[in-house]
């Protein structure tokens, strides 16, 4: 019997960001993700963040596989407004569908005068409830995504079947440290796999998006989503204007030189512009003259690696982060464990005393 996912326990939190790393990859591995491909993708995600309420913080589309770091806020008190839910209903439906939508909205109120309030809202709150319970929730959101990219894939490929090796993967991810930490990761999926030397020039990923974007459209949902990654912790919401400081502290993380580049933050002080073919050299990365150098060096070269507890460490953040995920499930582990939180080992080692995981993978860390 397939076991059940992992999901945080604080989710209903009005206070506590509830953020996954999403990972699901094509069937046998084949290389299926091209341009036209990586444009549906994105273009179905986002239109699952306007129904769903969810948000990608961090996204990296490749050739075989794709990453999501995606937030799944709680719904509202009180739930959603006629109005809000007709709007929700329009970033996937069709509306003609829209349309009969509030129609029906509009029949059950007009039916319902003189029948007391309480009969109203029950009506209405039936017609709410065929969608609502697809919103605020991590699963549904990928079943959507995967379900409608595979019909879209297989109508055009003139193919039937699955499209994805199995279920989707997903690691709880703290807000702050880590979760700017696997923002990183991922954006930098494309430089590990040495398709780009620079993060900034892939672009079917977040930091690619944000940077060659623009400041409107999905350029700047990519920005309020990875400044939302990087400073959720400290109450900051989706704020696109933040975008230039965000930008610098970003490339900082990801271990990458600060060029005076459009989209790229500039470096206070430094007199000169850094050449695009230094941007990533381990000369410019280690230089104190060039205003760039690192205080966390080992963080930032343990990221170009490829690191397991990312994708399957089940829950990361800090040490007191996992044994508080732990002991909320604690039914899923034997009376033997004493308590959640695991060193990260081998390539996971650059993040040591900052980051945990719920897993021990003691082989190829």
């Amino acid at each position: 019997m397939r076991r059940s996912r992992w999901l945080a326990g604080w989710k209903d939190s009005a206070t506590k960001p509830v953020i996954y790393h999403c990972i699901s990859r094509v069937v046998d591995r084949r290389f299926v993700f091209e341009e036209r491909e990586c444009e549906a993708f994105r273009m179905f995600f986002r239109m699952y963040e306007k129904f769903s309420g969810c948000r990608v913080l961090a996204y990296c589309v490749m050739s075989n596989h794709f990453h999501l770091l995606l937030e799944v806020p709680r719904m509202t008190d009180g739930g959603l407004s006629d109005e809000e839910l007709l709007k929700r209903l329009g970033g996937l439906y069709p509306v003609v569908v829209v349309a009969g939508v509030a129609a029906e909205l509009a029949v059950a109120r007009k039916i319902s005068i003189g029948e007391g309030d309480e009969a109203c809202e029950a009506r209405v709150a039936a017609i709410h409830a065929r969608f609502t319970y697809r919103m605020h929730d991590l699963s549904e959101f990928m079943k959507g995504l995967l379900i409608r990219f595979t019909r879209w894939f297989n109508r055009v490929h003139l193919r039937q079947g699955t499209l994805w090796e199995e279920r989707f993967k997903s690691v709880i991810v703290e807000s702050g440290v880590a979760a700017r930490t696997m923002a990183a990761y991922i954006d930098l999926n494309p430089v590990r796999a040495g398709m780009v030397k620079d993060p900034a020039d892939y672009r079917w990923s977040s930091y690619g998006e944000a940077v060659g974007g623009g400041r409107k459209g999905n350029g700047k949902k990519a920005r309020e989503g990875l400044v939302r990654a990087y400073f959720c912790d400290q109450g900051v919401g989706f704020e696109a204007e933040r975008w230039r400081e965000v930008s610098r502290l970003y490339r900082r993380l990801m271990g990458l030189a600060l060029g005076r580049k459009p989209g790229r933050a500039d470096v206070s002080g430094a007199g000169k512009r850094v050449a695009k073919n230094m941007l990533n050299t381990a000369g410019m990365l280690e230089s104190k003259a060039n205003g760039t150098v690192l205080t966390d060096l080992g963080l930032a070269k343990m990221l170009h690696c490829r690191v397991r507890y990312f994708t399957d460490g089940a829950v990361i953040g800090s040490k007191e982060f996992v044994n508080e995920a732990f002991a909320r499930a604690r039914e899923r582990f034997s009376s033997k464990r004493k308590d959640g939180a695991r060193a990260m080992k081998g390539s996971g080692s650059g993040a040591k005393g900052l980051l945990w995981s719920a897993r021990d993978l003691r082989v190829g860390g």
